[in-house]
């Protein structure tokens, strides 16, 4: 039980305040860049992608992807491909019908 308790402790990792500072500095211009895009050209594509960025942003930093096991990674974006996939397909056969 002590030895698990142990390795749990040597593995965490720390980040430190001036990382926070940078990803809410990075978060605070991309969300300052989608209004700006969506308010002077209406694109709602580019809005799109700059949230995919900020939610890459968030899943990295806040949930610990960028410092955990890589396949919880891959995990990841296996799971959001099939789900993206899912939704194109959905949008196909809406704007077939």
């Amino acid at each position: 039980m002590e030895d698990n308790q142990q390795q749990h402790e040597e593995n965490h990792h720390i980040v430190s305040y001036a990382d926070h500072l940078k990803v809410w500095i990075a978060l605070l211009f991309l969300t300052w860049l989608t209004i700006t895009v969506a308010y002077v050209t209406g694109s709602v594509a580019i809005a799109l992608i700059v949230a995919m960025v900020k939610s890459g942003i968030v899943l990295a930093f806040f949930m610990h992807l960028k410092f955990d096991n890589k396949i919880l990674t891959i995990f990841l974006l296996v799971t959001m491909t099939v789900f993206s996939s899912f939704i194109i397909l959905t949008f196909f056969d809406f704007a077939l019908r």
